[in-house]
Order: C-alpha cells, then structure tokens, then sequence
C-alpha cells in the first residue's frame, strides 16, 4: 500500500445550540440494541457534537489499495440518483421475479455502525464511512465489481455513537467527489485518485448548529460547484451563511446566501428546480421561531422566493420537484399536523411567489425519514404507519400496502418501472409501480442485522444497500440485462 500525508484545511472556532433531528434510538453503549422509537428531544446531544476539543488544522491520510474500477456504464452519483429524484432510467432489463433466497449478493463488505449510502459512477462506489477504532470519517472508493477498496482518505474527527455515526451520500463527477461529515467537515477529493482538494469546517467556520444525532444533509455538485447549506450563525447572534457555491477545481468560494432569519441545519437536502427559465436550489430551513423553504438563484445566490407556510423543525425528506411549478414535501415524528404539503410556484413581475395547495396532517401522509418518489403522475412512499402507499396529486392516498406489508422506515427507489423497498429488518421487496393497486412480485431477506435505513443506490443492474454495520450489492438484473464475465474482462450486455 502506498500512504501519502495531506494538510491542508484551516477551520476556525464558533458554538451554537442544537436543533432536533430524526433518527430511531440506538441505546446500549456497546452492543445491545432497543428498536424503541425514539421523540424528538428525548435524549441529549453528546458532548463532542460541536467539535470543540477539534485542532485548528486537520490532517488526512490517503492510502491505496488494490480494487480496479468496474468496466460498468452505469452512475448513481448524488443521493437520489442522477436526476435527484429516487428513480433509475437506465436501459437494463431487470429481473421481475427471484429465487427465494433472492437476488444473488454480487459483494458485501463490513461498514461502520450508521446510514450512510452509496454513489456510484464509471465502475466506481464512493461510500463515506466512520472508522470507530481509529476516530476517523472515511472516504471510502471502492470497485463496483467486487466491493474491494481502490483509495481510502481518513481524517480524525472524534464522533460518539449518536444512533450510528455516518448518515449522508457522497456527490461524484468525472473531476471530484464532495461529502459532508457527520459533524458539518465538507471534503473535497478527485474522484479517481483520492488526492485531497480542500476542506471546510461548517462549525469553526461558519456557525453551523450540528442537527441532533448528527449531520444528514447530502452535498450536491452543479455545474462543477458544491452547493451545501451551512445555515450558520455569526458569534455576536446574527445570520451569517445560509447557502453557499464553492468551486470544486480551487476551493474559492463562488457565492454565499445570507441568513438574516437565522435559519439553522436540519437533515434535509438540497434540491435543484428550474421555474420559468431561471435555475435555483430549494432547501428546507429550520429554526425553533421560523424557519421555511426558500429558493436560491443557482447562478448568484440571490433569494428568488421563500415561504414560511411550511415550516417544520424536524424536517428530514428532501424536497420533491413535481412537474414545472410545483413542490411537494413531507416531515413527521412528532409534527402531526405537518404531514405533507405542496407548493405551487407563480410568476408575476419578474417575483416568484410559492402557495401551498393542500396541507395534511400526519394521519394522511407523512414520511419520517426517506424522501417520497415522484413516478408517472403519482407519489411513492412509507407513510407513518409504516405502510407502502401511492398517492394522487391532492396528497391523498391511491391504495397502500395494508397492514399486513409494512415497512418501518426503510429506503425505497424505483427503477425499471419497479419499486424496491427495505424494511427495517433487512427484507427487500419487489412491487410494481403503478396506481392499480399495490401489487407484490418478490420478497427476500437480503440482510441480516438491523437499521437497514441507508439510502439505497442502483447502477448497472445493482442495487446497493445496507444495514447498520454491513454493506451488500445485489445483482437485480433480468437474464437479458446481466454483466457478462469474460476471459478477458467484463463486457455489458443491454
């Protein structure tokens, strides 16, 4: 293996108070686990949430290692997939029906206690991981075709199990990958090598409130710039950053949003949305007095339009674009008259103007962790009861899976016309995607330890998923869309 040293990085010092996030309760201090479903601002944040025993310069280490990216064309490169919105439109036939041992496990790999999902692209998966002996966030790069290690960079960053440690996916192109840690450090790596580019300190540099059981906020890369949402606070109390564009080749920062509203983090991400020509990034604040959504001019950071008619303090689900002018998001756990709304965005005089059409309580939809899926006219999700339903455009329920299919607050994508979702417990299940009704093709137990809530990924007829402490990629193509394995190599076969 070969090692190299990078420094670089030079956070400096702010702490504020925390926000409630959303997660289930990992008790035990060693290894027991309680599934007992957990309140918001039941229990406290840990004492390291802040960073504040954190050196003013970090140091990383990248090591390399023997993996070979997948000769493979397909990408899953942000949380969501390429178009930010839970759906895989690759041209792979996919298997409608498995074995009842169910689809083959193509590789599984040990990851650290969390949530943290994959991306995928040009055979390559970007994993960031928390290594719990040596107190280290790791930006894992790992082969498609086998989940063997190409390059890891660590940094030491002191995280206390909070309910697992990692939550976030990585955002990959071409040049770069950027993630977001579990206490507010924003990295930079080139996607092939590893090699560092720069790092910010969200916390020491720009007042960041770290969510409660830790940042889950996925970073995003539009046209070559991260967008992350640092919702800062200056040390004197007044707004500082709520927003920002930082050029991934240099690390200069291209633009900031102020945050006179003194908004903070919440577990929600960032969203892209073109609106009568103009391009902006939607992103749902919190803030125990305000809070809102607010649209961000991607080209300047100018504040396009906000609301406050939806604001939520535990607001976990990203926003979900649903055709040319609308919106519709959802929240939960302990917010029960904040289910789900959606927002209709006009024009007039160059102003955008965001009004809600409907607001429903939790008891008619509401999403606790994952993000709802927009397919076909209508909307994919768990709702609180735990139950697959699909919804119309009005937020009201289509048909649901009944209480007899239930799903805890496992993922769930679609691809191929086909949804798949995850229990808590580690069983994959294969339902047609459509409004007819809820209609089971496949079921299979695909893990075996518990929390399976990490986000899943699917790329070249493989879906990558996991549970708290284990990592496995499936084979779900049909017989028709399945990687060849040649004497010579791997060939692709649509």
């Amino acid at each position: 293996m070969k090692k190299f040293l990078i420094a670089d990085c030079l956070p400096m010092t702010f702490v504020v108070a925390g926000v409630v996030g959303l997660m289930y309760l990992w008790l035990s201090a060693d290894a027991a686990v309680d599934l007992k479903e957990r309140l918001p601002g039941s229990d406290n944040k840990p004492k390291d949430a802040l960073g504040a025993d954190e050196p003013v310069k970090i140091t990383g280490l990248l090591v390399t290692s023997d993996g070979v990216p997948a000769d493979l064309p397909g990408a899953w490169p942000r949380f969501r997939g390429p178009n930010y919105d839970g759906i895989s439109t690759e041209a792979v036939k996919l298997a409608r029906s498995w074995p009842a041992e169910g689809p083959r496990v193509l590789w599984s790999i040990d990851v650290g206690e969390g949530y943290a999902g994959a991306a995928v692209r040009a055979g390559r998966v970007y994993l960031l991981d928390y290594d719990q002996d040596k107190q280290a966030d790791v930006v894992r790069c790992l082969s498609l075709n086998d989940g063997k290690d190409i390059w890891r960079y660590s940094y030491p960053v002191k995280v206390k199990r909070d309910h697992g440690m990692s939550r976030t996916v990585p955002a990959v192109t071409d040049q770069h990958v950027v993630t977001l840690g579990p206490k507010g450090h924003v990295t930079c790596l080139e996607a092939k090598t590893g090699a560092f580019r720069w790092m910010l300190n969200l916390v020491k540099e720009y007042g960041t409130t770290i969510p409660q059981w830790y940042t889950a906020q996925c970073p995003l890369i539009d046209d070559g710039k991260a967008i992350i949402a640092p919702a800062g606070v200056r040390p004197d109390g007044t707004g500082g950053v709520l927003m920002m564009a930082i050029d991934c080749a240099t690390g200069v920062t291209v633009w900031q949003t102020p945050n006179p509203d003194k908004w903070v983090m919440t577990h929600s991400s960032i969203t892209p949305m073109e609106f009568k020509g103009r391009r902006f990034y939607v992103y749902c604040g919190g803030s125990t007095e305000a809070g809102g959504v607010i649209g961000v001019s991607a080209q300047d950071g100018q504040v396009l339009w906000k609301t406050d008619v939806w604001k939520v303090r535990t607001n976990v689900p990203m926003p979900v674009v649903i055709g040319e002018d609308r919106i519709f998001l959802a929240a939960g756990y302990g917010q029960y008259d904040y289910g789900c709304t959606m927002l209709r965005l006009t024009e007039a005089a160059g102003k955008i103007t965001a009004q809600s059409e409907f607001r429903h309580s939790t008891s008619v939809f509401g999403s606790m962790q994952h993000t709802p899926v927009f397919y076909d006219g209508h909307i994919y999700g768990v709702g609180m009861n735990k139950q697959l339903v699909c919804l119309d455009l009005q937020g009201q329920p289509v048909w649901a899976s009944t209480s007899a299919n239930t799903f805890g607050c496992g993922p769930y994508v679609i691809a191929g016309g086909l949804l798949y979702v995850l229990n808590d417990t580690g069983v994959l299940t294969l339902v047609e995607a459509g409004s007819s009704g809820y209609v089971q093709l496949a079921q299979a137990k695909v893990l075996n330890g518990v929390h399976s809530w990490g986000p899943m990924a699917v790329a070249s007829g493989r879906l990558i998923v996991r549970d708290l402490t284990r990592m496995v990629c499936l084979d779900i193509a049909g017989q028709e869309g399945r990687v060849v394995v040649m004497p010579s190599g791997v060939s692709w076969t649509p």
